[in-house]
């Protein structure tokens, strides 16, 4: 099952509909570094609130989609982390260490244009 990318404005977001396969998450994070270069987009958004586990691999990929995004130009945001996943990935001493995070997806579109203002801001 591929993974949604839609493109809104400058952001790409990324909807993790249902638990994902080690597959659906590796063609994720190349198809995320392809769209980037060729839209020019400032910053992926990935929701996970559909998710009820959120495994080692998951979120070992979702740091290296980070990290990967970050190389090529592009900020990400991951939103929508349940309580009860994110009690399970302290107890598992899984972290999302480096990477922005959000409630909900406004929450997570409103982080990402503040990091550009904040970046032109910087640079004037």
């Amino acid at each position: 099952m591929a993974i949604p990318i839609l493109k809104q404005g400058d952001v790409l977001i990324a909807s993790l509909q249902a638990d994902p396969t080690d597959n659906d998450l590796i063609q994720l994070r190349d198809e995320l570094a392809e769209r980037i270069g060729r839209l020019r987009s400032i910053g992926v958004v990935i929701d996970v609130s559909a998710l009820d586990v959120m495994d080692s691999f998951a979120t070992r990929t979702l740091r290296g989609i980070a990290q990967t995004t970050r190389l090529r130009g592009a900020d990400t945001v991951i939103v929508g982390v349940q309580p009860e996943v994110a009690f399970s990935m302290v107890q598992l001493g899984l972290t999302l260490d480096g990477i922005a995070t959000a409630l909900d997806l406004e929450e997570g579109c409103a982080r990402l244009r503040q990091r550009v203002d904040d970046e032109a801001s910087r640079g004037s």
